[in-house]
């Protein structure tokens, strides 16, 4: 079973998923908010987690944790255990944020309950069905001439690089998204769009689409409201800037590049 506190994990001697459910009930020290326990055997043999919270002792500033336990964000699994444990923890943690957040119909306001079928949540009401909403986002690397378009967020730190993406609209298909979000935040198009791999994202409830394109025409122009800085960088340029960490496709996206990069005559 997973355990969340908040937005992190908890972890007994360095293991994340470990955790007896009847044990982590008669702890004193926590109070479960939610849990899979109490959910149809469909959601059980999917997703096994529960929801705490930790009652700190007024007496005390520290978390009243046994000893081996400690608390890691989602986002430092990836480096504590890898891709996999990542994966599995983005599914639980968005079914679990889904039940925290979400508890009634948005068409008539009754309640929902939890369907024995399948990952729905159905209202008792009006008998309406819901699935745990997924934002499907694109993330582009940009090629020309051997160099490597990165861009800076407004919303980052002063330093910070990455390849262009964005959220996908309604009834876009994919190539369409990927040439509307570089069009608007760079004022580039590109050709030869390729698919690259896809990523959970559960910050809060995204997946990430990867691609690779080619540059066609246009003159690299932030867009001043999501970019402010943008160009095309060589890959001996690229490794001295501060570009996004491993536990992100967006890393392996730049990771590619480089790779390729080295081979090339």
């Amino acid at each position: 079973m997973l355990v969340f506190c908040e937005n992190k994990i908890l972890l007994r001697d360095k293991k994340y998923y470990d955790f007896d459910y009847d044990e982590i009930k008669s702890n004193d020290n926590f109070n479960i908010l939610s849990t899979s326990e109490d959910l149809p055997s469909v959601w059980k043999n999917s997703v096994s987690w529960a929801d705490i919270e930790i009652i700190t002792p007024l007496s005390s500033g520290h978390l009243p944790l046994e000893r081996g336990d400690s608390l890691i964000s989602v986002r430092d699994l990836y480096f504590f255990a890898g891709d996999e444990a990542f994966s599995t923890a983005s599914r639980a943690f968005q079914f679990r944020n889904w039940f925290k957040d979400i508890k009634f119909c948005s068409h008539c306001g009754g309640k929902l309950f939890p369907s024995s079928n399948d990952f729905g949540r159905i209202c008792e009401v009006c008998g309406k069905t819901f699935y745990a909403p997924i934002s499907p986002a694109i993330i582009t690397a940009i090629e020309k001439n051997g160099k490597l378009l990165l861009a800076h967020n407004t919303a980052w730190i002063e330093n910070r690089f990455s390849i262009i993406a964005g959220f996908v609209e309604p009834g876009e298909r994919l190539e369409e998204t990927v040439k509307r979000e570089i069009r608007e935040e760079v004022g580039i198009e590109v050709q030869n769009i390729k698919y690259f791999g896809s990523q959970t994202w559960p910050f809060p409830n995204s997946l990430m689409l990867g691609f690779t394109a080619e540059y066609l025409s246009g003159e690299v122009k932030p867009d001043g409201i999501e970019i402010s800085n943008a160009d095309f960088y060589s890959p001996d340029e690229i490794k001295n800037m501060n570009i996004p960490d491993g536990a992100s496709i967006a890393r392996k996206l730049i990771e590619n590049f480089l790779t390729k990069s080295e081979k090339r005559p």
